[in-house]
């Protein structure tokens, strides 16, 4: 079968070098972009020297020119950037994969529309331990759906611009869910001063960024005399990574679509 050609956005970060690095170590892909912003530093540079691998393709700024020689692109950038991305890949016909978090309402609304024309999985967390979690946790849930206070704790580096984490919401958001309530209506971030006593049905969201920490996050189920913790730590970006070229290979004969990772798990 021929090889899944990638593009990577913000190939010189620390996610782009890591997609570089699991693209580069995976038999049934090759890089086929990097790119970069105009003014970067690292324009010109052969994207592989960004792990210690040199691979012939140089980071560049011509998001067209990258999409045309591409059957994916993986986009683990800002809001703005990916959004402009999109319909790149829109007017190319190529499907994006989304880790980008941090996203407005409007647009999620311009993803929504774009997924009509091509296939796009777009994921708060392409780790497939992560999605793994969101299943137990929807599972806890429902089992202790009465006399247990919910808390979701996150941690993160200190680089990281969105709070709480995209990840920490979709916890939040499978646990309402499977015990019938509105994340909108019942969630509260973070506590000070005289709260008052915690209503039973809030859930709650304590964010910790500092250092270089890649990712922690752990769902709390507190209740009368006991404490049921679910709990997933990442020590490198390298499972973000693999999640999402596995997304890229769920893409590869579908012509549109808005997909998550638990539809590239065989999870729905």
């Amino acid at each position: 079968m021929q090889k899944i050609r990638y593009a990577i956005a913000g190939s010189s970060g620390r996610m782009g070098r890591t997609l570089i690095e699991a693209v580069q170590q995976d038999a049934g892909a090759t890089l086929a972009a990097a790119l970069e912003h105009g003014s970067s530093p690292f324009l010109g540079k052969d994207a592989g020297e960004l792990v210690g691998a040199p691979c012939g393709v140089m980071i560049g700024a011509d998001l067209d020119a990258a999409l045309a020689v591409s059957d994916c692109l993986i986009d683990f950038t800002r809001p703005e950037g990916t959004l402009m991305h999109l319909e790149a890949c829109r007017r190319h016909r190529v499907g994006l994969v989304i880790g980008t978090t941090g996203f407005s309402a409007e647009g999620r609304c311009a993803i929504e529309e774009a997924a009509r024309e091509i296939p796009v999985v777009f994921a708060p967390n392409m780790a497939v331990g992560v999605n793994a979690v969101f299943r137990l946790l929807d599972v806890a849930a429902r089992i202790l759906n009465q006399g247990y206070d919910v808390e979701v704790i996150e941690a993160h580096h200190r680089h990281k611009v969105d709070a709480p984490s995209g990840t920490a919401l979709r916890m939040g958001e499978v646990v309402a869910r499977a015990l019938g309530r509105d994340l909108s209506e019942c969630a509260v971030y973070g506590r000070e001063g005289h709260t008052g006593e915690r209503p039973a049905t809030q859930i709650g969201f304590s964010t910790i960024r500092g250092g270089d920490i890649v990712g922690d996050h752990t769902v709390l189920f507190a209740g009368a005399g006991e404490r049921i913790e679910i709990t997933h730590k990442s020590a490198s970006r390298m499972p973000y990574a693999l999640g999402a070229l596995r997304a890229g290979r769920f893409m590869r004969d579908r012509e549109s679509g808005l997909f998550d990772m638990q539809d590239v798990l065989g999870l729905k």
